[in-house]
């Protein structure tokens, strides 16, 4: 399977990750009606300028390039907040500006009741924007969590703007229709429609929307009832499961 990058990762040391630092995953996040700010980017009102011609033009402009960080998947709130704290704590705040985990903010439906939650656009990475230099790079490697950056192992690779963007742009998902509420004759009160999967475990599809569009991937479990897949996407050189709803796949 192509990544979605050609290069190298580094192998992964377990060694560094302190028991005391790095407790328990990280739930996905869910947004109450007075919003947290989960995301990555500022959302304006309607009527101003494009959120996303403003995210380009700031990633433009702003010091530092973005390097991509290996951690554990479902640490990664943990690792950033432990990076953070060396950052200040190391005096290298003018090396290592910002600290991010990419997130979408999605709705999901459980026991029939809609959600809006904060889910991780890359599990398992974290985003870091700062000069390379020898100081930034022994803090951010030697941050509990981490094991590593991608590309080679003592000169990173950058990310371009436009692979930054991706990742840190306002993606909302559109609320789905519950499942089973497709037209019926009988209107209000008739029977559920059943749900015809055409998907299979081990199948091969294309990402047709979302951060992961254009690239291939293989279904690793289908919720027919949610119409849902979870798919594995090879992002930076090693796969990554990944949650799409069928309408955001086609098959190859």
């Amino acid at each position: 399977m192509t990544g979605l990058f050609d290069t190298d990762t580094p192998e992964v040391d377990t060694a560094e990750v302190g028991t005391s630092e790095i407790d328990t995953p990280e739930s996905t996040e869910t947004i109450d009606e007075a919003g947290q700010d989960g995301g990555t980017a500022e959302v304006t009102s309607p009527g101003s300028a494009d959120p996303l011609d403003e995210l380009r033009s700031t990633l433009a402009t702003a010091p530092g390039e973005w390097y991509v960080v290996h951690s554990y998947a479902g640490y990664e709130n943990k690792v950033k907040a432990n990076l953070e704290t060396r950052i200040q704590t190391l005096d290298v705040e003018d090396y290592i500006f910002q600290v991010e985990v990419p997130t979408e903010e999605v709705t999901e439906i459980k026991n029939g009741q809609r959600k809006q939650v904060q889910r991780k656009v890359l599990p398992g990475y974290i985003l870091v924007r700062m000069d390379l230099n020898n100081a930034s790079w022994s803090a951010v490697r030697n941050t509990p969590g981490v094991t590593g950056f991608v590309g080679a192992t003592s000169q990173p690779s950058p990310l371009t703007l436009d692979e930054v963007l991706k990742f840190l742009a306002p993606r909302v998902a559109q609320p789905k229709a519950p499942v089973g509420a497709g037209k019926q004759a009988g209107g209000v009160g008739g029977a559920k429609s059943t749900i015809e999967v055409d998907f299979e475990v081990g199948e091969s599809v294309t990402v047709m929307d979302g951060p992961f569009a254009t690239l291939p991937a293989t279904i690793n479990e289908v919720n027919a009832d949610a119409q849902k897949l979870k798919v594995l996407v090879s992002i930076f050189g090693r796969e990554t499961p990944v949650e799409l709803s069928f309408s955001q796949v086609a098959k190859i």
